[in-house]
C-alpha cells in the first residue's frame, strides 16, 4: 500500500486515560470498565507513505505498549528490526519525549526536533543512553522541508505555546511562537496532514497553515479553560498550561469553524476533557461542529 496513512498511537495528553492516580468522573467511568470512557494512552502519532518505513511524531511514555498493539511497527526481518526510521518531537514535553528511552536498545532511527528542543534533551544526561553513533540528532528549521522517511515531505512551523513544564524555572514565553512549540506538516501522495498536538492560541498564521489540509490532527486537551480548577484537580487555566481549550468563543472549534479542512480530530486529549464520555453533551456539541474525538489506534488516510 501506498499513499499518505497515519496511526494515532495515542491519544491522551499526559498521564492518560485513566490516569493512574485520578478518580475525576472521567476516569472513574473508565476504571469502572462501563464501555462509555475508551482508555487512551499518551500522545503519538505513526506516519507512513510506503507501509516499510515509519515516522513517529513524538515518542509517548507508553510507547512499548503502543508498538505492541501497532502490528505494522512490529519488527520483522533479522535478529534486531524496527519499522520505525525516525522520530520527530514537536516540543520537549515530558509525554513527548520519555518514549525516546524505549527505544534505546542500539536501534538505529533518526532525531529530528528544533535545535532548542533537541539542546533540551542533550542537557539530560539521561537520554545519552540514545546512543547518539546510532541515533544521529537532525536539528530542523522553519520554512525548509525535509524528508524523514522515503516517500514523506514534512515541514515545521511556529505554533503559540509554552516551555515544557519541567523547564518552566527559566522565562516562560506563554504564548509565543518560537522552536519551543512545533506543528507539523506532512505530505505525501498529492495528500497533506498537519500535527498541532499542542497549541496555546489559534492565530491567523496558523489558520492559514492549517486551510486546505486533507487531514488536521489538533490539540484537544481542555474542552474548558477552567477545567482542572472546577474539578479540583488543579489551579491552573488551560491557557496557562499552553494549551487553547476546544470550546467557547475564543476556542479552537470557533476559531477553525470556517477554515476548510476534510477531517478535523482532536488528540492530546486531557483525562478530565468530558468530551471522552461517549454521548455526553460536550461530546455531541464538539461532533456536530465536525470534529472527531481521537482514540487510540485511529487510522487516518487523507
Amino acid at each position: 500500500m501506498t499513499g499518505l496513512r497515519a496511526i494515532v498511537l495515542g491519544s491522551a495528553a499526559g498521564g492518560g486515560v485513566p490516569q493512574w492516580n485520578c478518580r475525576c468522573r472521567v476516569c472513574a467511568l473508565a476504571w469502572r470498565g462501563t464501555g462509555l470512557v475508551r482508555p487512551r494512552s499518551q500522545s503519538s502519532l505513526a506516519v507512513t507513505a510506503d507501509g516499510d518505513s515509519w515516522l513517529l511524531l513524538n515518542a509517548s511514555p507508553d510507547l512499548r505498549q503502543q508498538i505492541w498493539s501497532t502490528p505494522a511497527l512490529h519488527p520483522r526481518d533479522g535478529l534486531r528490526h524496527s519499522p520505525i526510521s525516525a522520530v520527530l518531537v514537536t516540543n520537549g514535553d515530558v509525554d513527548h519525549v520519555t518514549g525516546l528511552l524505549t527505544l534505546r536498545e542500539r536501534q538505529p532511527f533518526d532525531l529530528y526536533g528544533t535545535e532548542v528542543t533537541l539542546a533540551s534533551l542533550a542537557d539530560n544526561k539521561v537520554f545519552s543512553v540514545v546512543a547518539d553513533d546510532l541515533v544521529p540528532r537532525r536539528p530542523v528549521v522553519f520554512g525548509r522541508r525535509f524528508e524523514p522517511v522515503p516517500g514523506l515531505s514534512a515541514e515545521i512551523f511556529p505554533v503559540p505555546g509554552k516551555l515544557p513544564l519541567w523547564r518552566e524555572d527559566e522565562a516562560l514565553g506563554l504564548g509565543e511562537e518560537g522552536e519551543n512549540t512545533v506543528g507539523v506538516e506532512i505530505r505525501a501522495a498529492g495528500r497533506r496532514l498537519v500535527y498541532v498536538p499542542g497549541c496555546a492560541r489559534v492565530t491567523p498564521d496558523l489558520a492559514a497553515r492549517i486551510t486546505g489540509a486533507d487531514a488536521l490532527l489538533f490539540d484537544g486537551t481542555l474542552y474548558s479553560d477552567d477545567e482542572m480548577i472546577r474539578e479540583g484537580l488543579g489551579t491552573k487555566t488551560g491557557a496557562r498550561m499552553g494549551h487553547v481549550s476546544m470550546s467557547g468563543p475564543s476556542g479552537s472549534a470557533a476559531a477553525l469553524a470556517r477554515v476548510p479542512v476534510g477531517r478535523r480530530i482532536y488528540v492530546h486529549i486531557n483525562n478530565t476533557n468530558p468530551v471522552l464520555i461517549e454521548g455526553s453533551p460536550e461530546r455531541r456539541a464538539i461532533e456536530a461542529e465536525g470534529w472527531e474525538i481521537a482514540h487510540d489506534g485511529l487510522e487516518v488516510t487523507p
